[in-house]
């Protein structure tokens, strides 16, 4: 596999297992492979094993001793939760942009607002959301918090929302809504919108997680081990 470069070899093995485990390739109780991902990335066991450690860092594997690495429970609620964490996290960096009101931070946050109503196209759309997310987050989340919202959105592929058709449709209202409580000094109410937000993102991920069959509808029987012959899913 080519190098990525500017991208840490860590971060690319655990995007690879995030991949895995959104494709249904991994699933709950399966056990990683570290040789067989050094392989398939070319890369040496140092990276995987920083990876992995993230990952149990994240609450996305546990490792037992002399016996590996095993992916933790992986459903429904474990991907709405990272939703839920996410929402909260950046609803304490928006609460803070609310009560400081910095005329600066409020111009920059507008001039994004108009241009993600102007950018229908998906993939337009969602680097300006990207960017308002980044202005509030610089300003307003340390280091810590700024770590703790990385780790929440494990599984909110990137891909997969710069391609989500509906992106503008569906998100718009609460980027507005989000920046509208900002500017009228109202925390409470942003940090209400971020968690609103995360939440129907969660929704749209599942709905796609249960279309691509890595989930079953709600009702349906589980598989009780992994599928190696499903059809490979790109996100």
């Amino acid at each position: 596999m080519p190098k990525k470069y500017g991208v840490k070899e860590k971060d690319l093995v655990v995007s690879h297992v995030v991949n895995l485990l959104l494709t249904g390739k991994l699933r709950s109780g399966d056990r990683i492979d570290r040789n067989e991902i050094a392989q398939e990335l070319g890369l040496s066991r140092v990276p995987i094993q920083e990876a992995v450690v993230q990952l149990e860092h994240d609450g996305i594997l546990s490792t037992q001793y002399h016996r590996g690495a095993y992916v933790e429970r992986f459903d429904e609620s474990v991907v709405r939760e990272h939703h839920e964490v996410y929402g909260v996290l950046s609803g304490v960096a928006s609460a803070r942009a609310a009560v400081d009101g910095v005329p600066r931070i409020l111009d920059q946050l507008g001039m994004l607002i108009e241009t993600m109503r102007s950018n229908t196209e998906s993939r337009a759309f969602q680097e300006t959301a990207w960017q308002f997310r980044r202005v509030i987050n610089d300003e307003y989340a340390g280091p810590r918090l700024q770590a703790a919202i990385r780790a929440s959105q494990t599984f909110m592929p990137r891909g997969f929302w710069l391609a989500y058709l509906k992106n503008h449709d569906e998100m718009l209202p609460f980027y507005e809504a989000e920046s509208a409580a900002i500017n009228r000094r109202d925390p409470d109410s942003a940090r209400v919108v971020c968690v609103e937000r995360s939440a129907a993102m969660a929704r749209i991920m599942l709905g796609e997680l249960v279309r691509r069959r890595v989930f079953q509808p709600a009702g349906a029987a589980r598989p009780a081990t992994s599928s190696p012959g499903a059809a490979p899913v790109t996100f």
